[in-house]
């Protein structure tokens, strides 16, 4: 597979587009301020503050909002009026004074849907949802109204968490009521002060929250590149914790499986071996890439024909392939004991309504094939061939797309910004429902349309998506590709297909082909990372473990406090 970086994306920039792109970002800008300065010279009255207070909206995010995005705003947050399956009505809105006000005018329009993640059509149940859903609405509500260490912790809960452990080859796993909160409340739970994170620079918005929250050290590594994370793992290894030069007491890197702006697949293999040799530890997020990648969707180990095992800390969500809400951590018995009795998530916040958690349910057992059908395999099969002919057909079109064949996220590069709106808006009339990502989700240059693709669109479904981003594309001239870009891009893809075909075939041949999960032998490789649940709950005073291990023969003692929890909780 390709090592991609964010240069290598850079690279493929015609120079006129970029120069364009920036001149383009120039004028706004200065025609943005020309219209600040004047309305304060002629409208003092909407730039007055209070006496005696400051201006509360007054950088550079505000200044954007006001004389950037507000021109394009339609093109976000549109509201919708049905399930968001392959099909979604969208609700028109009438733009008022340049964009200050979007008022909806009562019209509804039919579209395709190519920008809700509904990677396995769970999203939208044909025949309605499951009986057993409608059952746990009646017998459950539609609110746990507790946290799972009160009264929100349902058998339908323990059920899933059972099943989601099964289902990754993991002795145990635990679900929360929302994916970002996943992240953001279970990584500081993890690291704290005097500890390092490794984190990709293109990491989502989840991972920076938890990240800065833990009170740890964070690095940051070049996109999908393995030789720039093991730079400067040796150098950090090397020189310590800052001022003390102390050993660090836990490293810990965080890494994606499918990256949700680029549609790129993480090269967990290299990922992996740098981890193995500086004895680190691996959190990998598989919000979009569970249920999406692999032959059985479970996720990058199995499309990289890995073990789960290898993987310290495996998480995901239920928002994209299930279509549902809530994540999932799944580990060792020691490491979920204690995030379950430490995490704030699981001792502040609600859980997951049992509604949702019985679709969940629904849908995984589909997917694992326990209803005793094919339409869970079928559903990731379907969605492979759809990913890889939705973005062959693309590329031959002469259309600049980013990321690896076989992800459902496909990026179409737009580059100016005046071409982000005006992609959305005509793909809107023609009845294409896109989602488009501009500065500052995405770095200046690179504004695209992100396409998301499901196992519920049919060939001809994307047969006329194709038809219509053809003709955008011929509109707004976004046909960035030459003949010769063309042919080296399809030949690229064609050896990454083959060698993902060959590892799927390998996989079928070594695993269990029924289905079977073999019996997983307790984990301990957590017992010198976290405190077991019996010991945090019933040691009254904290306690300290030293631990030892020799990276790239230079010995470090770790020397990490016990977590001290109240049992009252």
């Amino acid at each position: 597979m390709k090592n991609n970086s964010s240069k290598s994306l850079y690279d493929r920039i015609p120079y006129i587009v970029a120069l364009t792109t920036y001149f383009s970002y120039a004028i706004v800008i200065c025609f943005g301020h020309l219209k600040d300065f004047i309305g304060k010279l002629f409208r003092r009255e909407k730039f007055l503050v209070p006496k005696g207070y400051a201006r509360l909206l007054s950088d550079f995010e505000d200044f954007y909002t006001r004389r950037l995005y507000s021109r394009i705003r339609d093109c976000w947050s549109r509201p919708v009026c049905s399930a968001p399956g392959a099909y979604i009505d969208v609700m028109l809105r009438d733009v008022i004074n340049y964009g200050e006000e979007l008022r909806i005018n009562g019209k509804i329009k039919r579209c395709l849907n190519l920008g809700s993640y509904n990677y396995l059509g769970y999203a939208d149940v044909p025949g309605g949802v499951d009986d057993q859903v409608l059952r746990a609405l009646d017998k459950y509500g539609i609110a746990s109204c507790g946290t799972p260490n009160d009264t929100g912790y349902t058998d339908v809960h323990a059920r899933l968490e059972s099943l989601v452990a099964e289902f990754l080859h993991q002795p145990a796993a635990l679900v929360m009521g929302m994916g970002f909160a996943t992240n953001a409340q279970i990584i500081p739970c993890l690291v704290g002060p005097g500890c390092l994170i490794f984190s990709d620079e293109l990491n989502h918005a989840s991972i920076v929250v938890g990240a800065r929250a833990s009170g740890a050290k964070i690095k940051i590594f070049r996109h999908n590149n393995a030789r720039d994370l093991e730079r400067q793992l040796r150098l950090c290894i090397a020189e310590g914790q800052p001022r003390t030069h102390r050993p660090w007491k836990k490293i810990l890197i965080i890494v994606e499986g499918i990256y949700s702006m680029e549609g790129e697949i993480c090269p967990l293999e290299e990922i992996i071996r740098v981890k193995q040799k500086y004895k680190c530890y691996l959190f990998l997020d598989e919000a979009h890439s569970i249920g999406a990648l692999g032959a059985t969707g479970r996720g990058v180990p199995e499309y990289w024909n890995i073990s789960h095992s290898e993987v310290d800390i495996l998480m995901g969500t239920f928002t994209k392939s299930f279509g549902a809400v809530g994540g999932y951590i799944a580990g060792s018995r020691e490491l979920i004991d204690h995030i379950r009795n430490g995490s704030p998530g699981c001792l502040y916040s609600s859980s997951m309504s049992s509604v949702c958690a019985q679709h969940i349910l629904f849908a995984l057992e589909q997917v694992m094939g326990k209803d005793k059908t094919n339409i869970g395999r079928e559903k990731i099969v379907r969605l492979r061939e759809n990913s890889i002919m939705f973005r062959r057909r693309l590329i031959e079109l002469g259309i600049q797309v980013y990321g690896d064949p076989g992800s459902p996220v496909i990026p179409i590069m737009l580059y100016p910004p005046a071409k982000i709106a005006a992609f959305s808006r005509e793909c809107l009339a023609r009845g294409l429902a896109v989602v488009v990502v501009g500065f500052p989700a995405t770095p200046l240059l690179l504004s695209r349309a992100r396409i998301c693709l499901s196992a519920a669109h049919t060939k001809e479904d994307l047969e006329y998506a194709l038809h219509v981003i053809e003709q955008v594309a011929e509109l707004i001239q976004i046909k960035y590709n030459s003949k010769k870009m063309i042919e080296m891009q399809l030949e690229e893809e064609e050896q990454i297909l083959k060698a993902a075909e060959e590892r799927r075939q390998k996989n079928t041949t070594s695993n269990n082909v029924n289905g079977q999960v073999t019996k997983v032998e307790e984990n301990t490789r957590f017992q010198s990372f976290l405190p077991s649940c019996h010991q945090v709950l019933h040691g009254k005073t904290t306690e300290m473990l030293d631990i030892q291990w020799l990276p790239n023969h230079m010995e470090y003692h770790h020397n990490r406090p016990r977590l001290a929890i109240d049992s009252s909780y």
